[in-house]
């Protein structure tokens, strides 16, 4: 029996699409989200030809859209500042350049862009055909400046359309040639000057953001850290950092999103001195009031991992041990009568322990005696078959220096596991005479390197 007209639910958005001389019986619609998409509804073609996606019960956040058939053809379309119950007619043979728009000022703007980008794209392929190479990319090049200037000019007139603001974040703030009193700025002041400026143009405060193309919103991030920040300290990094998420926590989505993705990024970074990042993040964000979305037990989780890696920091001092040799004989960390220390943990059972262990034992035979060098190494999982094969492995290897202390790992004035967080092996740390750490995550790689570069300082 039909419900009554009185007690149905208004629609919350109601888009319909219809593609003439179509032969699809199904299309999904979905949204970008940061570097994928997500489909969010599926309609199946009805009586009249249409695609009708609609909802009484779930919205539609802002951001970009698209259309798809089960074969990957797709057509994008906004969602922003409108009441979503537009409609889209186009033909098969070409979705986006024949796309007729009703109800949406965002849209059709829209699509009036992508009829000028393909004319531009279509002058530029013909062309291609007619000149010499030389003369081509010349051509190219100034049609595509054309481009910008159409670009800059719509951003310009339109600042209010969602195409504008897409296409804005991903503009740089030209830095300037010189000050506001006159003087020639350096190439190192311009660059300063660009970085500074980075994100004025993303909008930040929005949560349509997060529902953009990889290129737009992802990827402008990454690069940010990943290319223009790369090796930069951690406090500079934190610096440019703060101003980002303070501005993002106008819009939950896209804080969300930034805190979580850029806690993971450096949660798992091989950098060693990047765990500050990490810690800074959790304690300031994470597990605080600004986290409406994490459960208790989460926000627990990250803090008591975060402050275990606040007391492993470079340039923290190496929480004490005391652990016993072969022989039972105890012995100290931080009383060993070293200028340098190196705190090992591995397995002879860790597979990449086995290629790791002989390398560092190399790289520390050859250094010991010029930089005074000890090592504190522990047996990370004792057990009796395991103590059988680790004292067979360092026999092989010929690993019996007496200032290479191997200990067994299964009695200790601390829970070292829990103290030094090892859920991996190998674990490596450069510690100096006053025992504060000086290096970590060193690797078969990087540790000859280090040990060159901070224990031969001022020899």
């Amino acid at each position: 029996m039909a419900m009554p007209a009185q007690a149905r639910k208004k629609p919350k958005y109601e888009i319909t699409l219809t593609i003439k001389n179509g032969k699809d019986s199904v299309m999904y619609m979905g949204h970008y989200f940061a570097k994928g998409n997500q489909v969010v509804d599926t309609a199946f073609v009805d009586k009249k030809g249409r695609f009708v996606f609609s909802s009484a019960t779930d919205t539609l956040p802002y951001g970009l859209y698209f259309f798809a058939n089960p074969k990957g053809t797709y057509v994008e379309f906004v969602v922003y500042r409108e009441k979503p119950f537009f409609s889209f007619e186009t033909d098969e043979n070409d979705w986006t350049s024949n796309m007729k728009v009703k109800n949406s000022r965002q849209n059709e703007f829209f699509f009036q862009f992508h009829v000028i980008d393909g004319q531009y794209s279509k002058d530029i392929s013909q062309h291609n055909y007619t000149m010499d190479s030389a003369a081509f990319a010349e051509y190219k090049y100034r049609k595509l400046l054309q481009l910008d200037s159409v670009k800059m000019s719509l951003i310009k007139e339109h600042p209010e359309m969602f195409l504008s603001k897409m296409m804005l974040c991903s503009k740089d703030e030209e830095p300037p040639v010189v000050s506001s009193n006159g003087d020639t700025l350096t190439a190192n002041q311009r660059r300063n000057y660009f970085i500074e400026h980075y994100f004025d143009n993303m909008m930040l405060e929005d949560n349509a953001l997060v529902r953009t193309p990889k290129a737009v919103f992802y990827d402008r991030v990454m690069d940010f850290y990943d290319k223009v920040l790369k090796y930069a300290p951690p406090q500079v990094i934190i610096s440019y950092m703060d101003p980002m998420l303070e501005r993002a926590k106008a819009a939950p989505d896209v804080f969300q999103y930034l805190l979580i993705t850029l806690m993971q990024k450096y949660l798992q970074s091989n950098v060693m001195v990047y765990d500050e990042i990490y810690v800074h993040l959790v304690k300031k964000y994470y597990a605080s009031d600004d986290n409406f979305w994490s459960s208790p037990s989460n926000i627990e989780k990250e803090l008591l991992r975060a402050n275990k890696w606040e007391r492993l920091l470079v340039g923290h001092e190496a929480p004490e041990l005391i652990l016993f040799d072969t022989m039972h004989v105890p012995h100290s960390l931080h009383a060993m009568p070293h200028k340098w220390k190196l705190l090992v943990f591995w397995s002879p059972n860790c597979g990449h322990c086995q290629h790791v262990i002989p390398e560092v034992y190399r790289v520390f035979q050859k250094y010991q005696s010029q930089y005074d060098i000890g090592a504190f190494t522990i047996l990370s999982d004792p057990d009796d078959k395991t103590r059988a094969e680790w004292k067979k492995f360092m026999a092989e290897k010929g690993m019996n220096s007496p200032v290479w202390l191997s200990l067994d790992g299964g009695e200790a004035n601390v829970d070292w596991h829990d103290v030094y967080d090892i859920n991996t092996t190998p674990q490596i740390y450069l510690i100096d005479e006053n025992n504060i750490i000086q290096a970590k995550k060193l690797g078969e790689s990087s540790i000859e390197g280090i040990i060159t570069a901070i224990c031969g300082q001022g020899l």
